[in-house]
């Protein structure tokens, strides 16, 4: 495997190593939030009644605005 581990991905994605955790990290731990809540949800149905969903509807807002504005680094104009 050519280049670095670390920072491959990232640099593909137009991040430096640190956005890149700080972006993963964040949606990680939203993830693992809304599971609970789910799982909560699941026993006691009154309670979190919409947050899995929401959670799921806001982060996809959030990385369809990340991924669809242009990338001149991957495809530049000339």
């Amino acid at each position: 495997m050519a280049g670095n581990p670390f920072t491959n991905h990232p640099h593909e994605v137009g991040e430096s190593y640190g956005e890149h955790l700080a972006h993963a990290g964040q949606s990680g731990l939203r993830l693992v939030g809304s599971g609970i809540a789910c799982l909560i949800h699941a026993v006691f149905p009154f309670l979190f009644v919409h947050t899995a969903s929401d959670t799921v509807k806001d982060m996809h807002r959030g990385i369809a605005k990340r991924t669809d504005g242009p990338n001149w680094e991957r495809h530049p104009i000339i």
